[in-house]
C-alpha cells in the first residue's frame, strides 16, 4: 500500500472502522475519504481472502473487513473507513451466495440467498439476479447484496436455482428460462 503508515497501523484502523457499526453495518456509503493507495489484498473467486500472497484464515478478521467493503462508480472495490479508502482486488465478486431457499410459486415466489459472510438477501427489485457468460462459456450468476456489491452464486446453489426455472421472456422478448422472485422475472439462460 502506498503511504507512510505501516501495515499494522492500517489493519488496526480497518478493524476499528469495521467494528463501528455495532449490530448493523457501518455507513460506508456516507464516508468520503480520499483514496490512499492500494493494498495487496485479493478476494478470490472461491471467496477466500489473501493478503500479500497468504490466505487470511482468521474468519473474524475477514468478516470484519467484509463490513467495510464498497464498490465505487469507478468499478474498483475499496475498504473504507471515515479517514481512509484503500483499493483491493476482487476476482469475481466480494461475496459468494452459498445457499438459496424459496417459498411460494410463480410471480409470488420469493427466493432468499445466504452469503459466505452470513448476509441474507431476497432476490427482487432491490436485489436483482444477473447471469453473465464466463470466458469458458459457462454461466456466471450473481445476486446483488448491498451498495454496488454482489455475490457470485456458487455452482451448487445455481443448480438449485435452475431447478426452479420456468419459461419466460428476457428484456428483448426472447424466450428464456428464469425464475420469479418478489414479482420480478430473472432470466437465467436460453430456453433449451
Amino acid at each position: 500500500m502506498a503511504g507512510s503508515e505501516s501495515d499494522s497501523d492500517v489493519m488496526q484502523s480497518l478493524v476499528e472502522a469495521a467494528e463501528a457499526g455495532g449490530g448493523g453495518l457501518p455507513p460506508v456509503d456516507r464516508w468520503n475519504p480520499e483514496a490512499c493507495g492500494k493494498m495487496d489484498l485479493v478476494i478470490r473467486r472461491d471467496g477466500s481472502w489473501w493478503h500479500e500472497g497468504t490466505r487470511i484464515t482468521r474468519e473474524r478478521l475477514v468478516r470484519l473487513f467484509s463490513r467495510i467493503l464498497r464498490k465505487d462508480a469507478d468499478g474498483k472495490t475499496y475498504l473504507v473507513t471515515p479517514v481512509e479508502k484503500i483499493e483491493i482486488e476482487v476476482e469475481a465478486a466480494p461475496f459468494l451466495a452459498i445457499r438459496m431457499d424459496a417459498e411460494g410459486e410463480g410471480k409470488a415466489q420469493r427466493i432468499a440467498f445466504l452469503t459466505n459472510m452470513d448476509e441474507a438477501v431476497i432476490a427482487g427489485p432491490d436485489h436483482p439476479i444477473r447471469v453473465e457468460t464466463g470466458a469458458d462459456g459457462e454461466p456466471e450468476p450473481y445476486v446483488h447484496v448491498r451498495g454496488n456489491l454482489e455475490a457470485l452464486i456458487n455452482r451448487a446453489t445455481f443448480y438449485d436455482l435452475a431447478e426452479r426455472a420456468v419459461e419466460g421472456e428476457d428484456a428483448e422478448g426472447r424466450k428464456v428460462m428464469g425464475v420469479w422472485s418478489e414479482g420480478v422475472f430473472f432470466p437465467l439462460g436460453p430456453k433449451g
